[in-house]
C-alpha cells in the first residue's frame, strides 16, 4: 500500500492548483486611465494581492484583509488580519475602512476586488442599529447550528453594510473588476464571502426564514433591521451594479481535477463525487465508508464540497477531522483502505490542524490507547481521536482556499 506517501502527493496537488501565483496574473483586466484601487478579503487575499502586485504595470493602492496568519508581504497594498470564523474589531474596523475607500471614485477608475473564502466573516460591517457583538453572536449560531454554507451567507448579506453586492454599489460608477477564488458547492459568486460586489438573488425574507428555521436566539435589533425594507440587497438589473464583472480564478473541481491526474499517473481508477458535496460531516463518512467498502481497487475516490457539524458535544474538531472519523468506524479496520480529509486552506474549522488521516489500523492504534472512536465522535471530539493516534494532518496556512479535499485510496 501506498498509503501516506500518495496521499500527501493528491492534497498537495489541490492545493497547488488553487494558489494565486498561478491563477490569478491571466486574468487581470487593463490598466485604466484613473485610480487602481484594490481591496478584498478572504484566506487567500494577501496571496491575491501578492499577485498583482507582481504582475500590475500601473500604479495601485489599497487593502485586503486576510484571516490572522495568513498574511504575505505586499509594497503598495496594505495587509491586515483579523479574526475568523467569529469576527472582530480588527475585521471590523478593515471593513469599514475598504467601503470607504471605494466612495467617490470616477468612470475612470478601477476597483480591483479580491475574493475568496472566509471572507464573509473577515468582512464584518454591520449596518446601522446592529452592534459588532450582536453580529458576533449571529456568526456564533449560525457556526453552531449546522447550517449550510449558502443558508449562512443568505443570513450574512442581510445583515452587512458591504456584502450581497453593496460594495460594488458603493463603488458606482467606477469598474469594478471581481476576481474570485471559491469555496463554495456550485461556485456561485453571490455566495462566496457573501457575494459583496455580484447582485444577490436572495432577499430578507429568505433571512428571516432562517432565523427561525435554526430557532436562532438573535437581538431585537437584529430581527428588526431584517424586517425592515432597509435590510434588502441589490438585485440583478440594479444599475448601481452595471460596471461590475467577476471572473472565477480557481475552484474545487480544478483541485479534483489537479488530484485526479496524479491519480490516474500512479495507476488508479479515479470515481469523482464532484465537488460540491454538503450534508453532516459524520452521515457522509459513514456513506462514503459504505462506498468504499463494496469498491474494488486500486481506486481512489475524489470529493470536495463542503459539509456541516451541528454541534451536540464538547470535544473539539472541524467538520474534515469529523467526516475521517465516521469514515474510520465505518471502514472498521478494513485491510486495504486509506485516506484524507483536509481543508484546502490549511485550517479545519477554527483548529490548527487541516484535517485528519484514516488508516487501515487508525481504531486498533486509538483502542490501544485507550481511546473509545464512537465516543469521540459522539462528543464531536475527532480532533482529540486523532491527535491521540498521530494522525492530524499539519500544514499551516496555504494562502489559497477551494474548500474541502477528500481522497479515499482502495488498493
Amino acid at each position: 500500500m501506498q498509503g501516506d506517501g500518495l496521499l500527501k502527493r493528491l492534497y498537495e496537488a489541490a492545493i497547488a492548483a488553487a494558489q494565486p501565483s498561478l491563477c490569478l496574473p491571466a486574468h487581470l483586466p487593463e490598466v485604466p486611465k484613473g485610480s487602481t484601487i484594490v481591496v478584498g478579503a478572504g484566506k487567500a487575499s494577501a496571496a491575491m494581492a501578492a499577485a498583482v502586485e507582481a504582475n500590475w504595470t500601473g500604479n495601485l493602492e489599497g487593502l485586503v484583509l486576510t484571516r490572522y496568519g495568513h498574511g504575505c508581504p505586499c509594497k503598495y497594498i496594505e495587509i491586515v488580519e483579523a479574526a475568523h470564523p467569529v469576527p472582530d474589531k480588527a475585521g471590523f474596523d478593515a471593513a469599514a475602512r475598504i467601503h470607504k475607500m471605494v466612495q467617490g471614485l470616477t468612470p475612470d477608475d478601477l476597483v480591483l476586488c479580491l475574493i475568496s473564502g472566509g471572507g464573509s466573516a473577515l468582512l464584518t460591517a454591520p449596518p446601522g442599529g446592529i452592534t459588532l457583538e450582536e453580529k458576533q453572536a449571529v456568526n456564533k449560531a449560525l457556526l453552531a447550528c449546522g447550517a449550510p454554507i449558502g443558508e449562512m451567507n443568505t443570513l450574512r448579506k442581510h445583515l452587512s453594510a458591504i456584502k450581497g453586492g453593496r460594495l460594488a454599489a458603493a463603488a458606482y460608477p467606477a469598474k469594478v473588476w471581481s476576481l474570485i477564488i471559491s469555496d463554495v458547492p456550485g461556485d456561485d459568486p453571490s455566495t462566496v464571502a457573501s457575494g459583496p460586489t455580484v447582485a444577490d438573488h436572495t432577499t430578507r425574507a429568505d433571512a428571516l426564514a432562517i432565523v427561525e428555521k435554526y430557532r436562532l436566539d438573535v437581538a431585537p435589533s437584529v430581527r428588526a433591521f431584517l424586517e425592515s425594507d432597509t435590510s434588502e440587497t441589490p438585485k440583478p438589473g440594479d444599475i448601481r451594479l452595471v460596471n461590475a464583472d467577476t471572473r472565477m480564478i480557481a475552484t474545487p473541481e480544478m483541485s479534483i481535477d489537479a488530484a485526479a491526474s496524479i491519480a490516474r499517473d500512479a495507476g488508479y481508477r479515479v470515481i469523482d463525487l464532484g465537488d460540491d458535496l454538503e450534508g453532516e460531516a459524520r452521515e457522509v463518512g459513514a456513506a462514503h465508508a459504505e462506498m468504499a467498502l463494496e469498491t474494488k481497487g486500486p481506486t481512489i475516490i475524489l470529493s470536495g464540497g463542503e459539509t456541516t457539524v451541528t454541534l451536540k458535544g464538547k470535544g473539539r474538531g472541524g467538520r474534515n477531522a469529523e467526516y475521517a472519523l465516521a469514515l474510520a468506524i465505518g471502514l472498521a479496520g478494513a485491510p486495504n483502505i486509506s485516506a484524507v480529509a483536509i481543508d484546502t486552506d490549511g485550517i479545519d474549522g477554527s483548529e490548527d490542524n487541516a484535517g485528519a488521516r484514516v488508516t487501515p489500523d487508525v481504531l486498533a492504534r486509538a483502542k490501544a490507547r485507550g481511546v473509545d472512536a464512537v465516543a469521540m465522535l459522539a462528543n464531536n471530539d475527532a480532533y482529540g481521536f486523532f491527535q491521540a493516534t498521530g494522525d492530524l494532518v499539519m500544514t499551516g496556512p496555504t494562502l489559497t482556499n477551494v474548500n474541502d479535499f477528500r481522497a479515499i485510496v482502495i488498493e
